[in-house]
């Protein structure tokens, strides 16, 4: 199928590209709406004259390219007035937010989404990541509380250690760039605040959550059931959340494309008897669109939610026409929309991109798997129908889920085979389940039945992930390989669609190259020798990478897995040692010298290149400075933050570089 003689298809590319030049490329905002506003015009002007010459269709291509520069440029916060991170930071400021978003809270804190609403009385906007301690004063804060507070914003932090997941460009991605930090005794909650959808969709989670709670349904189960049908995975336990994920079947605990497609196709025959009614089509149509709308907003509005919806919304429109069998159009047009009008900066999200593969894939992979072979058997075809949406699925995702997630479920067919089948029935019986909780008509016998089959389900889930032989874990895979693997999937569909030679050869191209690459990363590593003092509290670590080959140099190796193995898979290094610390190295022609909490080092004059102070030796400063002569002195976690302040301020008084691995992150050795 030539995909590219559709015009929505090649309208959202050009968008797309526009939209990532945007974002990595900073035009500002009076060039690209500058473009736009011409490029406009002359597009007027030669449609207006008739004008047919291909100089129509590159104005077209232009004006489009330049419509998402200015979408993604426009959501940069140095490009709006008023945003509260273009303002002068003082230590403490008068803060006034509005909770927008309660997200999953952490180990020592709780967290949320605020819109800021002024600072120091002066009219801001923006998003900002609000904490709050965990703590039995303290109570959490709710969708539409205010608040306000005297205190100071921060930068949120980017990873100490290399290859760590960047939690900043996470949320910068969502709009959020700062944090600030509360305390319960030093915040006003503002009595009767303004109240918004938002609000109102959580009030009514919460009351749905209430009402399930007294129905008396297991904890685990309860948990499952708020992720299934109103998009709430906080409760989700971390045990359980890892079986999902390894069975590779995460994607039903996220209301999602999965959950909304089946939603609408319950809607869809559930008011059928509307079309008998005069216009009954369109008010079906609309109706259809006002519940789905409405799903998601009770649901929260995430981001998944939201792109589902809209997604979904334009297939209910495209069957009101008659038309689904033009998928391809549908997809480009809601992606367009979605990019355009609703956030540019969703192209971005993991969740955008797997989405939309996934979907792709299916609907163009799906049909040639179907063509392959078709079971006469009905209940043979079922399955295999079954089996070919995962297969087709999952190969949409496979490249992205190895650049982010680098793994891979083995048993994914199993786990989709045997929950696919069952879960329209699981949340059909679920939105019966809420109503009748709201309704406080809810039986006692429905909701032991209802919370056995969600029990079931995570048992089945639970075994599949059990199956640890079938998960491949830690697979090295980086944006080279995520393109060329893509190249080699969207060459072989083309050539599965219409065999020839050419595409065959075009195929082959694209193996070789990924072949090639595979090579040269290996000989980059094989090359390649580093030297790096990484961050972890308590705890000193030295990483030795020689080739292909890693060394460990710590006091404790026992708390380094995920560090270790983040750098390994990155890294493509294939063995591993671990070494106990010590106090001297030689790296090169540089002298490394650590000091420890026995503060013992060299009494002679001896210069020293590194000077590496650990777990909080009592010392005196000046003096060693005297002694070592050192060209730099690196602090790591290990030590008390009172003394790296103190050493901090020593090394300013004498004008000698510091480096503090709590702040400025992990330090590389030249």
């Amino acid at each position: 199928m030539r995909l590219l003689r559709f015009i929505p298809i090649k309208l959202t590319l050009i968008l797309v590209l526009g939209i990532v030049l945007g974002k990595y490329l900073d035009f500002g905002l009076t060039i690209p709406a500058i473009a736009s506003l011409s490029l406009f015009l002359l597009l007027g002007i030669l449609y207006f004259k008739n004008n047919r010459t291909p100089l129509l269709g590159y104005c077209v291509v232009l004006l489009t390219m330049s419509i998402g520069v200015l979408a993604v440029s426009s959501t940069r916060p140095e490009n709006i007035s008023n945003h509260y991170s273009n303002q002068t930071f003082s230590e403490n400021q008068v803060w006034h937010l509005k909770i927008r978003e309660v997200l999953k809270p952490t180990q020592f804190s709780n967290r949320y989404i605020g819109m800021v609403q002024s600072v120091e009385e002066k009219g801001r906007s923006g998003k900002i990541l609000v904490s709050t301690p965990r703590d039995s004063i303290q109570n959490s804060y709710k969708v539409d509380d205010e608040l306000i507070f005297y205190g100071a914003s921060n930068k949120i932090q980017s990873p100490l250690n290399p290859h760590q997941f960047d939690y900043s460009e996470y949320m910068q991605n969502l709009g959020v760039v700062r944090q600030v930090q509360v305390e319960s005794n030093k915040v006003f909650v503002k009595q009767n605040p303004s109240r918004t959808l938002y609000g109102f969709a959580s009030q009514a989670r919460e009351h749905i959550i209430t009402k399930l709670r007294q129905a008396n349904f297991g904890e685990e189960e309860l948990s499952i059931i708020q992720a299934l049908l109103l998009g709430q995975r906080s409760d989700i336990s971390e045990a359980t959340y890892d079986n999902y994920k390894n069975a590779g079947a995460v994607h039903i605990l996220a209301v999602s494309g999965l959950h909304i497609g089946i939603l609408l196709i319950m809607l869809q025959f559930v008011l059928k008897p509307l079309e008998r009614l005069p216009k009954g089509k369109t008010i079906k149509l609309i109706t259809v669109v006002l519940l789905l709308w409405g799903f998601a907003l009770l649901a929260g509005f995430s981001a998944s939610i939201v792109r589902a919806v809209t997604m979904f919304s334009f297939v209910a429109y495209a069957l009101y026409l008659n038309r689904p069998s033009n998928t391809f159009n549908i997809l480009a047009l809601s992606m367009f929309f979605i990019l355009l009008i609703i956030d540019p900066n969703l192209l971005f999200q993991v969740g955008f991109q797997m989405s939309y593969a996934a979907v792709l894939a299916i609907v163009w992979v799906y049909p040639l798997l179907q063509r392959l072979w078709y079971p006469k058997n009905k209940i043979i075809r079922y399955f295999w129908q079954l089996l070919s949406v995962s297969i087709a699925a999952q190969l949409g995702v496979l490249p992205i889920s190895l650049f982010y997630f680098h793994q891979f479920p083995g048993l994914f067919f199993i786990s989709n085979l045997l929950v696919i089948p069952g879960l329209g029935f699981v949340l059909g019986t679920g939105i019966l389940v809420i109503i009748l909780a709201v309704l406080n008509r809810l039986p006692d016998f429905f909701v032991s039945f209802y919370d056995t089959i969600i029990g079931w389900l995570n048992d089945l889930i639970g075994w599949v992930a059990q199956q640890e032989a079938f998960i491949f874990k830690n697979i090295s895979f980086d944006g080279v390989q995520l393109l060329l693997s893509y190249v080699i999937i969207i060459g072989f569909i083309v050539f599965l669609t219409k065999p020839n030679f050419r595409k065959l050869g075009l195929v082959g191209l694209g193996i070789i190259s990924f072949q090639l690459w595979m090579i040269f990363s290996e000989y980059e590593t094989s090359q390649k020798e580093t030297l790096l003092l990484a961050h972890q509290t308590k705890n000193s670590i030295l990483i030795h990478q020689e080739g292909s080959t890693l060394k460990i140099i710590s006091n404790d190796s026992t708390r380094l897995n995920r560090i270790v193995t983040e750098y390994r898979v990155a890294e493509r290094v294939d063995s591993l040692n671990h070494i106990p610390l010590q106090n001297s190295y030689k790296w090169i022609d540089k002298d490394l010298f650590l000091i420890d909490s026995m503060a013992v080092y060299p009494r002679e004059q001896k210069k020293i290149d590194y000077l590496i102070l650990t777990q909080s030796p009592k010392i005196n400063l000046n003096r060693l400075i005297d002694s070592v002569q050192p060209n730099i002195i690196i602090a790591d976690g290990s030590n008390y933050r009172s003394y790296v302040n103190r050493w901090r301020k020593t090394c300013t008084q004498r004008k000698l570089p510091f480096h503090y691995t709590g702040e400025k992150g992990a330090y590389y050795f030249e």
